[in-house]
């Protein structure tokens, strides 16, 4: 089945190549390139609405999602965006990998340069891990989240979600509230919602913010009801149990009673405030299940449907620079 002349149009009219060689951190984008992908993605998003999904934008390209670390979501969104715009796609897990049998992160990347995919899909537990990557091999490179450092596809998706929520984000606050110091998404968050104009503040217990969030430019509350009010926006965080050395936080019933969001909490924000999640979530731990699944207050499914477009732009956009240098 085709795509209707407008959708196709749209996407055309839309496309723009990718302003980097590669997408490692929301720092590669600047608030004019960041709009151009989000309108890039807005288009994307009526293609995923409609009966005919795909498209052969990429048709001859091969994406490697080469996930390290297990993921539900951004594995996904990326393998269904990369074969929606008509790629060929090799999801490539770690336990069936050499990796574990030893094999260097350098190794792999010579292995996997060799067999010529245009574009790598990296996820990894170490922070620079895609950078590495990117300066070993010859293909283009997206960090899919990697250890602390940064997740710039979820941002991305973020700012899609706020920007069709609420139209202007330069006038949001966008409180982001939990397991701050662990947190990629945070990182990403806030560096791609401060280039655009909002507002950012972090929210969390003094072990769980990094003493060095005030130089990131944003507000810093350990104060649940003092950070949340004012804010159009609250974004939690999952509590990162994995990452952590020690006993960060009491026990998991205590942290909800003081940082996990449900409607008290909640009405300490503005009237309307959209309640936000990256995933997975531990319902009962950061977020209570009646906010979450109240679809009048809560983006979180919304994100997911999101991250697909998103995906699909960046995809796109570098596959646009990809044949611009060949050219």
């Amino acid at each position: 089945m085709t795509q209707p002349n407008a959708v196709t149009d749209l996407i055309s009219e839309r496309m723009v190549p990718f302003p980097r060689s590669h997408f490692l951190s929301a720092g590669d984008l600047n608030a004019q390139t960041a709009r151009d992908l989000l309108d890039l993605a807005d288009a994307f998003v009526a293609l995923n609405r409609s009966s005919a999904k795909t498209l052969d934008l990429m048709r001859g390209r091969t994406v490697m999602n080469v996930f390290f670390e297990n993921s539900t979501r951004t594995s996904a969104s990326f393998e269904i965006a990369a074969r929606r715009l008509g790629a060929d796609v090799v999801t490539m897990s770690p336990r069936t990998s050499s990796v574990a049998k030893g094999e260097t992160l350098i190794d792999t990347a010579v292995t996997l340069n060799a067999m010529k995919p245009d574009i790598l899909v990296v996820r990894h537990g170490a922070s620079g891990a895609a950078d590495l990557l990117s300066q070993k091999v010859g293909c283009a490179v997206v960090n899919a989240g990697d250890g602390r450092h940064e997740h710039p596809t979820q941002a991305l998706l973020d700012l899609l979600s706020l920007r069709r929520a609420f139209g202007d984000v330069t006038s949001l606050t966008v409180a982001i509230c939990g397991d701050v110091a662990h947190s990629r998404v945070a990182r990403s968050n806030v560096a791609l919602l401060s280039m655009m104009g909002a507002r950012v503040r972090l929210i969390g217990p003094p072990t769980l913010v990094p003493g060095d969030a005030d130089r990131w430019g944003c507000e810093v509350f350990h104060d649940m009801r003092e950070g949340l009010k004012g804010c159009d926006v609250v974004m939690m965080l999952r509590l990162q149990l994995e990452r952590m050395e020690g006993a960060l936080v009491p026990s998991t019933r205590e942290y909800f009673r003081f940082w996990g969001l449900d409607r008290e909490k909640l009405s300490w924000a503005n009237p309307g405030a959209k309640v936000m999640h990256p995933g997975p979530m531990n319902r009962g731990v950061e977020i209570d299940s009646d906010v979450a699944d109240d679809l009048t207050i809560s983006l979180i499914q919304d994100q997911v449907e999101m991250g697909v477009a998103a995906r699909m732009a960046v995809l796109a956009a570098l596959s646009a620079r990809l044949d611009g240098d060949a050219r």
